[in-house]
């Protein structure tokens, strides 16, 4: 027993070295060379501070709607809400969900609405959603703010980000982004 406890004492030393010194401290210098010193993108509008990669709450009919949020929006707890696509109070969420955008966007049809605006994400903190998501939204806001939806549909050409070296991942736009933009529109 003995020939083991070195060994495994040993390894135990080296690991939380490893795991909680260096790891973390490679991780923090790599994290120096992008933007912001790793500290994320920030965003100011009209006094107020943002992070662009969190998920914020849009839900006035004259800005785009952002993605649904499990955790409501509170970084502090990212998470989904686990709940699977036979519960019974995740189906009724979801219809509420449906139902409200049906009332607030006349016109649009059920089929037309993206899924990224009925569901949340797994982090239930997703700044973007898809290209489809904004462009069924264009008629109720340029309603609201009397403009012409051909300004609003150049906007989202605008901001649509795309995949990774072409390849990785859909077309998307960041929400906050879209949103600040707008506000910039009407200006």
């Amino acid at each position: 027993m003995k020939k083991h406890i070195l060994p495994a004492v040993k390894l135990t030393v080296l690991s939380i070295i490893l795991l909680t010194i260096v790891y973390p401290a490679v991780i923090w210098a790599i994290a120096q060379f992008s933007p912001n010193g790793g500290k994320g993108e920030l965003i100011t509008h009209n006094t107020k501070t943002y992070y662009s990669n969190i998920g914020q709450s849009f839900s006035e009919n004259r800005y785009f709607w952002s993605r649904p949020s499990a955790v409501d929006y509170n970084s502090a707890g990212s998470g989904g809400s686990n709940k699977g696509p036979s519960n019974e109070e995740y189906l009724k969420q979801v219809q509420a969900r449906i139902d409200t955008f049906l009332m607030k966007n006349p016109g649009v049809a059920k089929s037309e609405i993206p899924v990224d605006l009925i569901t949340a994400s797994g982090s239930g903190l997703d700044p973007d959603f898809s290209v489809q998501a904004a462009k069924v939204q264009v008629k109720r806001i340029a309603q609201d703010r009397n403009i012409s939806q051909e300004k609003i549909n150049q906007l989202i050409e605008a901001n649509i980000q795309k995949p990774f070296l072409g390849l990785f991942g859909p077309e998307k736009i960041n929400v906050l982004k879209l949103n600040i933009a707008l506000d910039q529109l009407g200006e």
